[in-house]
């Protein structure tokens, strides 16, 4: 059995994750660019960003899932299940959130950081002005996706912590590997 103020917190930084995941996806998806020649670019282009976009779904898929469990251990301080698998499955369900979290943090962080600074040395290089209508639209483009990433960025905190809490609560309840 845990302290009120642990369940509550378990329960807010879940929300917290399921509401940055939730924006992060949000961010990706409306991150569409249109040129004046007509092209687009848009965030599927990269494969980079839709599995951004994947990791933010399934880090949000996962929360949902683990909510009404979270809200029942807040109200009542105990588990729902009490058969000793929920924390099994919290304690390893939150460790592999954490790391697919993580890589979608560093895969987007990485070709959004990548990709703006390769544009502008290539307009910089044949005299295009910061003014000009297609540079600005490709930096807002790779700005929007530092955006979203920094979005997940939270999101992978907020499980990290909640994974530190799911280990310490693993540690002192009578677990099935126990």
């Amino acid at each position: 059995m845990v302290s009120k103020p642990v369940a509550n917190s378990m329960l807010f930084l879940r929300i917290v994750t399921l509401a940055a995941s939730a924006a992060s996806v949000a961010l990706l998806f409306t991150n569409k660019v249109k040129f004046d020649d007509g092209t687009r670019l848009r965030f599927q282009d990269f494969y980079a960003f839709r599995y951004e976009a994947v990791v933010g779904i399934i880090g949000g898929a996962y929360c949902i899932l683990q909510l009404p469990f979270a809200i029942y251990y807040s109200v009542h301080q105990k588990r729902l299940i009490r058969n000793g698998c929920l924390p099994e499955f919290d304690f390893f369900g939150d460790k592999v959130i954490c790391v697919l979290l993580g890589t979608g943090v560093g895969v987007g962080f990485g070709v959004s950081l990548e990709f703006k600074k390769f544009f502008d040395d290539l307009f910089e290089s044949v005299g295009i002005l910061k003014s000009d209508p297609t540079r600005k639209g490709y930096d807002r483009f790779f700005v929007r996706g530092i955006v979203a990433s920094a979005v997940l960025l939270a999101a992978c905190l907020s499980m990290i912590i909640v994974s530190l809490i799911s280990s310490i609560n693993r540690n002192r309840s009578k677990g099935i590997f126990n």
